[in-house]
């Protein structure tokens, strides 16, 4: 009971500061203890994530307000809305609701959820040594060569420095590629409902994510669902 109780507080200390998935997770044989710190060695870098966001999107609507206010403005920040403008592939640089279509926030248990299911909470061979969560791929040269990759294909695993990497590019993935055009479609007219804007109606328009088609939404639901990722 001791060595249990004294386990738990190293965990605690690590939780939400590891960069990778910590050797302590994979020694936890309860799997609803380990289902739990899976989520809550994520969750803050996903928030944090969210956060970066944030900040991007509150410069977009600052300086469309200053411009339409005067169309003079500083150099510096119209080289930093380009810089969004490149980075979030928006074609046009003073096409206002392009930006705020696509910055804007994943909701939280919808990449716990998706980030489960896509590395078998953790424990995939791409999250251990690519800290890939989210099976993105790569033709790049450096990347894991899938053990089952057909023949004639050429694509990797890609392979990031960090977890908060890994969440970072799904998150970016999920707002700018033509793919998830649904996911945001869904999230703005939510935004203008002035409703929010749940992981459960965000699983909806995750077919695209996968192969499986509209049965990859239901599994991604039933992973929120049966872990009451929802009621945060």
């Amino acid at each position: 009971m001791r060595r249990l109780f004294v386990l738990l507080i190293m965990m605690a200390l690590f939780v939400g500061a590891a960069e990778k998935i910590p050797g302590w997770y994979y020694a936890i044989k309860n799997i609803k203890l380990q289902k739990e710190k899976f989520f809550e060695i994520l969750k803050p870098l996903v928030e944090q994530e969210n956060k970066k966001i944030l900040q991007e999107r509150e410069f977009v609507e600052r300086f469309f307000k200053a411009y339409e206010q005067n169309p003079l403005v500083e150099e510096a920040l119209l080289e930093k809305l380009a810089l969004l403008a490149k980075k979030y592939r928006i074609k046009h640089l003073y096409d206002k609701e392009a930006y705020l279509k696509k910055i804007d926030t994943i909701p939280t248990a919808l990449v716990l959820a998706q980030a489960a299911l896509e590395s078998g909470w953790g424990k995939s061979r791409f999250a251990r040594e690519a800290n890939n969560l989210f099976g993105e791929w790569t033709y790049g040269k450096r990347g894991l060569v899938p053990k089952h990759r057909a023949p004639g294909k050429k694509h990797k695993i890609k392979i990031f420095d960090t977890l908060s990497d890994s969440i970072a590019s799904y998150m970016l993935n999920l707002n700018r590629h033509r793919a998830y055009r649904e996911f945001r479609a869904a999230r703005a007219q939510a935004k203008r409902a002035g409703r929010r804007f749940g992981a459960l109606e965000a699983a909806m328009t995750m077919h695209r994510y996968s192969q499986l088609g509209k049965r990859y939404n239901y599994l991604v639901s039933s992973i929120i669902r049966k872990n009451g990722l929802h009621l945060d």
